[in-house]
């Protein structure tokens, strides 16, 4: 699996799926995965990369500092979300790619934002696993979870004393060998503000599970963009990127003809 140097010399794991020639007129589609997850556990093992290289789509994707087989500083600083967007940006540079669609979850989902709002390559949004705390809070709803308990769920030397809104993501981080510090450093990472929406004058998906508590109020995200459309998806935050309707509504939307 290649590596390049993203802006600030970090190396970063990238991966690249070709497409078949009858889906050419598509732009290539680039995943990015979530907090503590991978490019296997967010994207591979849940069936979306199957289903979008069955649908003929060239995939790239991404594992972000601090994950899956990218280098992971244990430095804060290393992981404001303006740096994990020009990692994408960097990516972009480094393939030679002027146009892409562009597919985050999660913590993947905001950075996806960020870098639609920032980048003209990115010509088609898909967003999963946020909601209305992309709105209030610019990031993670924290009515819901605290960076600083993740961070403590992750930190903990005793499993039984870690906060309960952060123990699905000590469970992810310890089902993926993630490195704990790593990812604790993510979670404390300095925030820049909220990601301008408005910004962003792209074609826009947003899916959203039913019982995904991380992404509530979702219909409020999609009215924050110009002309999002807003699909519900049977499942909570772990289950419903797994779920055939989250790829069905992915290749419908990233397959349809684009304007030149």
């Amino acid at each position: 699996m290649p590596t390049f140097a993203s802006f600030d010399g970090l190396q970063l794991n990238y991966t690249v799926w070709e497409g078949d020639g009858a889906a050419q007129a598509a732009r290539p589609v680039l995943l990015q995965h979530g907090f503590a997850a991978d490019t296997n556990a967010n994207w591979i093992a849940t069936g979306v990369v199957a289903a979008l290289r069955k649908a003929g789509l060239t995939v790239i994707s991404l594992d972000a500092r601090g994950h899956g087989r990218s280098e992971k500083p244990h430095d804060e600083s290393r992981y404001t979300e303006t740096t994990m967007a020009r990692d994408v940006s960097a990516l972009l540079d480094e393939l030679a790619l002027d146009e892409v669609s562009m597919v985050g979850y999660s913590m993947g989902a905001i950075i996806a934002l960020a870098v639609t709002a920032a980048d003209k390559r990115i010509r088609r949004l898909a967003t999963g696993g946020v909601g209305s705390g992309i709105v209030d809070f610019g990031g993670v709803d924290l009515r819901v979870v605290k960076p600083a308990d993740i961070a403590s769920a992750l930190l903990a030397e005793d499993p039984t004393t870690v906060p309960p809104s952060g123990v699905p993501f000590r469970l992810l981080a310890d089902a993926v060998g993630g490195d704990r510090q790593a990812l604790a450093a993510v979670a404390l990472a300095s925030r820049e503000g909220v990601v301008d929406l408005s910004a962003i004058g792209v074609p826009t998906l947003v899916l959203a599970g039913d019982q995904d508590v991380l992404a509530a109020e979702p219909e409020r995200l999609a009215a924050a963009i110009a002309g999002a459309r807003l699909v519900r998806i049977p499942g909570d935050h772990m289950t419903a990127v797994m779920a055939p309707a989250f790829s069905e509504a992915l290749v419908s939307f990233l397959s349809a003809p684009h304007p030149r």
